[in-house]
């Protein structure tokens, strides 16, 4: 019997697809023309998996939200608005938007810095106010113990904005900034059903308002001389890779303080009210949101007397500069 009768070939309508890229010459070798063209479809395949995946995924994940009218809802008798703002921001951020801070490489959000520096700065001003509301407004008196669900809120917002799920060094999973942050989230909604229920103190009285708002003008001034740095350093260059960090921190930062402020001023209206303070209140927290609603197409660190190039930084030192004196004078009113 011929050996070609032992030969099972396929139809032709249902040769394998590598037969096509890969048929042989009468001479039995593998046809170069097919095979190039193979190479040339993959990287051409690879190219625009490439160039498109990191742009297209940048648009995608780019999300600054700094929405002036942001609010938690309403809040039950006894609890504080201000904490529950501070605890929608972080959620907001880590749960209803990506934190691309933490992204790995082969992430498009880690090629992305506005977004990531905004969201640390709104990070920062959540940090601070935990931390004062472990220290001093949540304490009766200042002499009890730290309430717990504080202490794990101000904990977890210390917690580095850049942890992914594996670090380098380690092959071992570590908790990611987002689970840290949740958790901070849930502490912050803890205390303040406990507010409500009148198992957590909540002291309204102006020392502890006076401590608040010089701690926070404290990390407004250390801002402000970040800024001043960055223009005495590197104004006038059209080209400043370190300007919009340092814009988008500060814009971060000005927008969580206005609106955690804006609802700190309810919580406290009586001693506001008492003191004669609540113009000057509302001006502060005007400052801070003019502030925050700065948004330039490219942030550019010019010469502040240019005629051409202008100086996004200088433009919001500016705000900077007046919320803290606003805060200032704040604190000389509540003293009287």
């Amino acid at each position: 019997m011929s050996d070609d009768l032992l030969i099972d070939e396929p139809p032709a309508g249902r040769r394998r697809w590598y037969s096509r890229w890969f048929s042989t010459r009468p001479s039995g070798g593998a046809d170069p023309s097919r095979l190039w063209r193979l190479i040339k479809w993959t990287a051409i395949v690879l190219f625009v998996v490439v160039v498109l995946y990191y742009p297209v995924g940048m648009g995608l994940t780019q999300k600054i939200n700094d929405d002036p009218n942001f609010a938690a809802p309403p809040v039950s008798p006894g609890a504080s608005q201000a904490v529950a703002v501070a605890a929608a921001l972080i959620d907001r951020e880590v749960s209803q938007t990506d934190w691309p801070a933490n992204d790995p490489f082969f992430m498009p959000g880690w090629a992305l810095d506005n977004m990531p520096n905004y969201q640390i700065g709104i990070r920062d001003a959540v940090k601070r106010f935990s931390l004062e509301l472990q220290d001093d407004i949540g304490r009766n008196r200042g002499t009890s113990a730290a309430d717990s669900d504080l202490q794990t809120a101000a904990g977890a917002f210390n917690y580095p904005p850049d942890v992914w799920v594996w670090n380098t060094g380690s092959l071992m999973p570590t908790s990611s900034t987002e689970e840290q942050y949740r958790k901070g989230v849930k502490a912050l909604v803890a205390y303040n059903t406990r507010l409500a229920n009148g198992q957590a103190a909540f002291e309204k009285r102006a020392d502890n308002l006076i401590s608040t708002l010089d701690k926070i003008g404290k990390d407004l001034g250390d801002r402000s001389e970040k800024t001043n740095q960055q223009i005495d350093n590197n104004s006038g260059s059209w080209i400043d890779f370190n300007a919009d960090d340092i814009f988008y921190q500060n814009k971060g930062r000005l927008y969580a303080d206005a609106l955690m402020l804006r609802d700190l001023g309810k919580d406290f209206a009586d001693v506001l009210k008492e003191k004669g303070a609540q113009q000057i209140w509302d001006r502060m927290v005007i400052s801070l949101m003019d502030g925050a609603q700065l948004k330039p197409w490219i942030v550019i660190n010019g010469r502040p007397d240019a005629l051409m190039q202008p100086n996004h930084l200088a433009a919001q030192g500016f705000y900077l500069i007046r919320a803290r004196a606003q805060l200032e004078e704040l604190n000389d009113v509540l003293i009287k």
